[in-house]
């Protein structure tokens, strides 16, 4: 619907309607004068854009409303800052309704589009191989032995940290899990409280053999936890944590490595050497395979950097073929 109002006329309707809204915010819902801000700069796009297509404001639909996120969404907004301006349109005309100058809201039930979830961290093979084989000698033998290990499991079995510091050296009724070093499995508690069994390769079979050799130096009578601190207790996440950090900084790698880094390494480079999804979704533990996929994407990355790098058609325009 066009409006009949000349471009001054309309350009002055739009404001008054913003300033009335922009005053009952800061008077009846007590906004911050920064949020008020952010809603006039909200509402002089809306008014903009109402003006480009040739309507007042009190003319806009629902189908202008979906036509102007799509826009700023193929110029670069973001999701996240597309659903706080249509998050403020929605306000605005939920107040004109209120006003009887409005018989419905065009921007109630359009949502925002999806944020593209961000890659999970993952090292590159040769860096966790380096932090895998560090070894620092500063650190006494004992707390040496104990740290590798929990990076041979970590990055050898994908577990999670909270399934690592569960573990117990031997089966119990009451434990949550445990390492069978005979089968050269790893028996956890994953989410959900659901159990399942990981196979723990031959370098951590060795770490763990020689961290076993060790652990009675500290551990308290009647202790199970398979990994302990200095005073003999289960070691915690945090310090988990703080001891991963540390290292991976020791060993020269970029940015400290946390816990689930290395269980992201674990499957990124699993699924970069088999592609077989199905077996990293159950190693994982995952209920649903669509949190598995999420690495098909990191394993993509991995090739197209080779294919950048190798492939002739790949190679920069202009550069001599020999």
């Amino acid at each position: 619907m066009q409006s009949d109002q000349c471009p001054v006329e309309a350009v002055a309707a739009a404001d008054a309607l913003c300033d009335r809204y922009l005053t009952h915010a800061r008077v009846q819902k007590r906004l911050a004068q920064r949020t008020l801000e952010l809603y006039a700069l909200d509402l002089h796009r809306l008014a903009a854009l109402a003006d480009a297509a040739g309507i007042g404001l009190l003319a806009v639909e629902a189908t202008h409303i979906r036509r102007w996120i799509a826009q700023m969404h193929s110029q670069g907004r973001s999701a996240r800052g597309i659903a706080l301006i249509l998050s403020g349109w929605r306000g605005f005309y939920a107040w004109l309704g209120r006003e009887a100058l409005v018989g419905a809201n065009p921007a109630q039930g359009i949502r925002a589009p999806k944020a593209a979830k961000p890659l999970p961290k993952a090292l590159a093979v040769d860096e966790a191989v380096r932090l895998a084989d560090f070894h620092n000698p500063a650190t006494s033998a004992w707390l040496e032995a104990r740290d590798a290990a929990i990076v041979e499991l970590l990055y050898g079995s994908g577990l999670r940290v909270a399934e690592l510091t569960g573990l117990d050296t031997v089966a119990s009724p009451g434990a949550r899990g445990w390492v069978d070093l005979q089968e050269g499995e790893a028996h956890v508690l994953g989410k959900g409280s659901k159990r399942r069994t990981v196979p723990v390769g031959r370098k951590a079979m060795v770490a763990l053999q020689r961290w076993l050799a060790m652990r009675g130096q500290a551990a308290q009578d009647a202790q199970t936890a398979l990994f302990i601190g200095r005073r003999g207790t289960r070691l915690s996440a945090q310090s988990v944590w703080q001891r991963l950090q540390a290292r991976s900084l020791q060993a020269g790698l970029a940015a400290a490595v946390h816990p689930h880094m290395l269980r992201h390494s674990f499957a990124s480079h699993l699924l970069q050497s088999s592609s077989d999804l199905r077996a990293v979704q159950e190693l994982l533990g995952h209920a649903n395979i669509s949190t598995t996929q999420v690495y098909t994407r990191l394993d993509f990355q991995h090739l197209a950097k080779a294919y950048d790098a190798a492939h002739p058609r790949a190679r920069i325009k202009g550069t001599t073929q020999t």
